[in-house]
């Protein structure tokens, strides 16, 4: 099947840590806390009931039937409740009458910039960033370890929260060459910032 890729350009939305300055302080409160809960919930009970399963409860077969549901559960919440409702995206699959799949990437179209949350978009971000991480490091140990037995649990977690990330970072960023520009703009700015500081500091050692 051809699969064909349909981005929705929208006003953004704020990414890693991005924020107004003329209405932070309004946007730091939070408008959804039990969805935030819910989306660091699930990621981060999966990720314990991993490292703790021994303690928890001595057999295999328990443990990896709770990891995989709450891994479950926590696809679902992200990718159809908190990333519409904390960040304003969303991402899915669907396949027209002439059997084409197409993958639609949206950003939620506002008129105000007050109707997202800075401390909601940073906690979806960070959640969505940093629990993939846990897994990449859980596939090596596992495969150095010859802990084959949880090999195909730590691939579902990694492979689950990853679609998770893609989807979303496509959805803020669109095609992959704003990807890339997004990166070099933001190494650019950060380059900039430390040129900027060590010229304004270097005066005062004169």
């Amino acid at each position: 099947c051809l699969t064909l890729f349909w981005f929705q350009d929208t006003q953004d939305a704020p990414l890693f840590g991005e924020e107004d300055e003329n209405n932070q302080t309004k946007r730091s409160k939070m408008r959804h806390p039990l969805v935030s809960f819910f989306h660091l919930f699930f990621r981060t009970s999966a990720i314990l009931v991993y490292l703790f399963c021994d303690i928890l409860s001595g057999r295999f077969v328990v443990c990896m039937v709770t990891i995989i549901l709450l891994l479950s559960c926590d696809f679902w919440t992200v990718k159809n409740v908190s990333g519409r409702l904390l960040v304003g995206l969303r991402w899915w699959n669907q396949v027209d009458e002439n059997g084409k799949s197409h993958w639609v990437f949206e950003s939620k179209k506002t008129h105000s910039k007050n109707t997202k949350s800075s401390a909601e978009s940073r906690v979806f971000w960070l959640g969505l960033l940093v629990c993939p991480i846990f897994w990449i490091l859980f596939v090596f140990s596992t495969v150095f370890s010859f802990n084959i037995k949880w090999l195909v649990v730590v691939i579902l977690g990694l492979v689950l929260q990853w679609a998770n990330l893609y989807g979303y970072v496509r959805c803020k960023v669109g095609g992959k060459s704003n990807l890339r520009n997004m990166a070099k703009n933001y190494l650019g700015v950060q380059i900039l910032k430390r040129v900027c500081e060590s010229s304004y500091i270097s005066p005062s050692f004169l």
